[in-house]
């Protein structure tokens, strides 16, 4: 059995999930839509999608198992919300939803109707962070101590063609990136209890230096270099940044620190780069590759293991409570940095079962 996906949103993620439809046998994408029909036609004929539909029918169709909504940030809850209305499971691109409490409403109509909710990043299911997680539930470094993730850049108007949305609500350093670092953390570490966090606007105007439209501005509505604390219920902390401001660093993207050693993680936004080992007794930095290709796109993972999930009535990886725990703190960074104090969890979730934990 293969669940039925139809897509909604045909903008340049669409294809990869298309292009990738046809490694996963969890699934067929069999009809999409978008908005700019013309987008719909050209993606149905490029990637062999049988049907192109309306929004809205595609939505009601009874030969629709999931929705795959691709839209713009803004969008997700409203899709996602009337897929689920129309009893279809829905799988999200990140966030889950702008609003925390949009996110919270989706998580409770899927209960209410009796579907399943995911959500990317499924980086995380990549073979960098299921082998950092091997690692860490073999005790190779020991007891983790802390954690740090870092995404320092100086913005993507000089490469984007269209960057506003990046400086609109919903954008910004910590809600376009973050949910890679976050997700690697939370799936690693387990949920995160208590939040500190501190936010800036550097630059009130952006100019575009993007070929196409060089020299034009943008008005700035959001944070744009956001830093916070983070306290897991096991113990462990971490901080992170992500920064729009940021003209060069040295950081790394992600390391774990254990009580007898450190890994330090490639680009939580790739799938099956090479990680850095160092006990505290060794002389260097050991180079472990996971398997499969350095270079390797492997989206669509995540929607793989959602689908089997529901053909076997089990809870997948990259599932809707790991997306809304994601979302809440980054509100929780904001939220603390505008009100002066920590701010406390609310909603848990389980931290996934590793992919080789599975015969």
């Amino acid at each position: 059995m293969r669940l039925k996906v139809g897509i909604i949103g045909c903008g340049n993620i669409s294809g990869i999930y298309m292009e990738n439809s046809k490694r996963f046998p969890e699934f067929d994408i069999v009809a999409c839509a978008d908005l700019m029909k013309e987008k719909a036609h050209e993606a149905a004929e490029r990637y062999k999608i049988e049907h192109v539909m309306p929004v809205d029918e595609l939505l009601a169709s009874p030969d629709i198992d999931l929705i795959l909504n691709l839209t713009i940030p803004q969008a997700h809850a409203e899709i996602s919300l009337k897929a689920i209305e129309n009893r279809k499971h829905v799988y999200s691109e990140k966030p889950l939803a702008i609003a925390f409490e949009d996110g919270k409403k989706i998580l409770q109509a899927a209960a209410r109707h009796d579907v399943m909710v995911g959500a990317a990043p499924d980086t995380f299911l990549g073979g960098s962070i299921q082998l950092a997680g091997r690692i860490l539930a073999e005790g190779r470094i020991g007891k983790v101590v802390g954690a740090s993730a870092f995404m320092m850049s100086r913005g993507p108007e000089s490469w984007h063609p269209n960057p506003e949305f990046y400086y609109q609500k919903g954008g910004g350093p910590m809600f376009d990136m973050g949910p890679y670092y976050l997700t690697a953390l939370v799936s690693l570490l387990g949920p995160a209890r208590r939040i500190a966090g501190s936010v800036r606007t550097t630059f009130q105007e952006r100019t575009i230096t993007e070929a196409s439209r060089s020299g034009e501005k943008i008005k700035v509505q959001v944070p744009t270099h956001v830093s916070g604390m983070l306290d897991f219920e096991d113990g462990a902390s971490a901080t992170i940044t992500t920064s729009f401001d940021v003209s060069a660093a040295r950081t790394p993207f992600i390391e774990i620190y254990g009580e007898e050693g450190t890994i330090s993680l490639p680009d939580p936004n790739h799938f099956n780069h090479p990680l850095q080992l160092k006990r505290f007794d060794d002389q260097d930095w050991q180079e472990i590759h996971p398997e499969g290709d350095t270079h390797d796109n492997l989206r669509g993972i995540g929607l793989a293991d959602m689908a089997k999930a529901v053909m076997q009535g089990h809870v997948h990886r990259a599932n809707g409570d790991m997306a809304l725990h994601v979302l809440e703190i980054m509100h929780g960074i904001h939220r603390s940095s505008e009100r002066g104090v920590h701010y406390m969890m609310e909603h848990a979730c389980v931290k996934p079962q590793l992919l080789m934990d599975v015969k």
